[in-house]
């Protein structure tokens, strides 16, 4: 692990897919129930792939999400699609996003992050209903990616933040720049409310190029 300006803030090294694993497996180790919290999108697949390889006991383990695009299951956008796909016979339980629902704490949350800063689906700029506490709320990007042009389902940063640990995994040297960048200071990006000041839980930074 290498420090930063931050002390609550570390880079892991190596930050590949197999040591994001190696963390999520460490995870499920310890005893008793555990509340995990899931990044969407295509970067996850290599991770979820190398826990299923692994025989790991899944058993008294919630797999959230924390966010996913407002499209069926069987929609090659759907982030739960996918997880359950990979993860769906592992033993875990699953829990489904909600709008409107409370959201119970977390043991880790797993974050990804765009070429603009967003998180989950908190973007820079989004249409959003607004709701107080650790919840699930419906945004809308602006623009909407031509990627991926979808109304979604997100948790809070209050609920993002509630947790033991935060890991966030990025991949290229954009990427890279930007958080050294509100590491420094910078504050205009949503993943910005994760990485500034003392308050909220220790994250742990997973690059890879």
């Amino acid at each position: 692990m290498t420090e930063t300006a931050n002390p609550r803030v570390l880079w892991a090294t190596p930050g590949d897919a197999a040591a994001v694993a190696d963390r999520i497996a460490t995870e499920l180790a310890r005893p008793g129930e555990k509340r995990l919290a899931m990044t969407g999108g295509s970067t996850p697949l290599k991770v979820f792939a190398l826990l299923k390889d692994r025989g790991l006991d899944w058993s008294g383990t919630t797999l959230a999400l924390t966010d996913d695009r407002r499209v069926p299951d069987d929609h090659p956008a759907s982030n739960f699609g996918k997880l359950y796909a990979a993860l769906g016979d592992s033993g875990a339980r699953f829990e489904r996003l909600e709008e409107g629902a409370a959201v119970a704490p977390f043991d880790l949350v797993w974050l990804g992050m765009g070429e603009d800063g967003h998180v989950a689906s908190l973007f820079p700029t989004m249409q959003a209903l607004v709701r107080p506490g650790a919840t699930v709320i419906a945004t809308t990007p602006i623009p909407l990616p031509p990627e991926a042009p979808f109304d979604r389902l997100t948790l809070t940063a209050r609920a993002l933040k509630a947790t033991r640990e935060v890991i966030l995994v990025v991949t290229g040297a954009s990427k890279k720049a930007l958080i050294e960048d509100v590491l420094a200071g910078n504050a205009d990006y949503p993943v910005s409310d994760f990485l500034r000041g003392s308050d909220g839980p220790p994250v742990t930074i997973y690059w890879s190029e």
